[in-house]
């Protein structure tokens, strides 16, 4: 039996995780991408819980770096970059629920290579930004472009990495806020976080009726930290199942896969985004999983781990996990 039918999702779920009706976001279909989460836009697709949707991601240049003599700086329009398909409304859903995002699977498409990493100036995580403004100057401006398969990125004649894809924006409309798409929060958003990959589920607290699931900016890999910057930038095709949970109320991001919990803190300075999600794990350990304070705040220090998303964004995320083999 597959582990999905006691995940949350399958155990809390309004569909119980079984799949739905199909769905197909074609760019054609999409038609705007959008730079901004918030409420305010006409949802292009309305699903039910347990549908599934195979979303036509651009990647995060919308597709403007398309050779290695294409340079940001001259090609794209800040603040104009992390396109993102949707909203997605999905029927039910209301502020105070749980939205389940059951990633599938992540495709590359379009004509190779298809990945792409840049030094852009003032952007990175080892060199001066106009937030953290320094005398030197900026590195050089660099593209470097990658054929992406299933069989690995090819990053040079040297070196072939293992294609290990996941989305690196991804959540749901907040209440009241119209937020850049280059912004993590509560709502999720550019986590660049790379666990949230195929085979995952990730959880995120309903905002506002319909939820208003948004998704773009997938990655073909990713280090941690995404140092400078920009990870594997690539055209995708996306396909993930949504399920809907009642009365289960979470303050911000939870992921589940087979092997273990992970909740997702986003914040500067660096420590408030681990301290943030290692708060809420002990918390998702003593509402679901009956362990007391102490006894959780103990067996994170010696078991937890934590994962750095990003530490380049207006804010870091960091997710700190637990295995289930500890805590079932």
């Amino acid at each position: 039996m597959s582990w999905i039918a006691s995940s949350f999702m399958g155990r809390k779920g309004v569909a119980k995780g079984k799949p739905g009706k199909k769905h197909a976001l074609t760019e054609k279909k999409q038609g705007q991408y959008h730079y901004v989460y918030g409420p305010y836009e006409k949802p292009v697709l309305t699903i039910n819980p347990g549908d599934i949707v195979s979303a036509e991601t651009r990647d995060a240049f919308g597709g403007a770096i398309k050779t290695t003599k294409d340079l940001p700086s001259k090609v794209l329009n800040f603040p104009y970059v992390n396109p993102q398909n949707g909203p997605i409304f999905v029927k039910g859903a209301e502020k105070g629920d749980v939205l389940a995002v059951h990633i599938h699977s992540i495709e590359p498409r379009g004509e190779q290579p298809v990945g792409t990493t840049a030094l852009i100036p003032e952007f990175g995580g080892l060199v001066g930004t106009s937030t953290t403004a320094m005398l030197n100057k900026p590195l050089p401006e660099v593209v470097k472009k990658m054929k992406v398969t299933s069989k690995g990125v090819e990053f040079s004649k040297r070196v072939t990495l293992p294609y290990e894809p996941f989305i690196g924006t991804l959540g749901v409309s907040p209440e009241i806020e119209a937020v850049l798409s280059l912004q993590p929060d509560y709502w999720g958003g550019n986590m660049d976080l790379p666990d949230v990959a195929p085979g995952a589920i990730v959880y995120f607290p309903v905002q506002t009726k319909g939820a208003y699931l948004f998704v773009g900016d997938c990655h073909a890999r990713q280090g941690d930290g995404e140092l400078c910057g920009v990870a594997v930038e690539m055209p995708a095709t996306a396909t993930f199942q949504v399920d809907l949970i009642k009365g289960w109320s979470i303050p911000g991001v939870r992921l589940e896969t087979e092997e273990m919990i992970m909740s997702i803190g986003s914040a500067r300075p660096m420590e408030d985004a681990a301290r943030m999600a290692y708060r809420d794990l002990i918390r998702w350990m003593q509402a679901d999983y009956g362990f007391d304070e102490t006894e959780a705040y103990f067996l994170a220090t010696q078991a937890g781990r934590i994962r750095v998303g990003n530490m380049v964004d207006p804010k870091y995320s960091l997710g700190a996990s637990m295995l289930k083999a500890y805590i079932k």
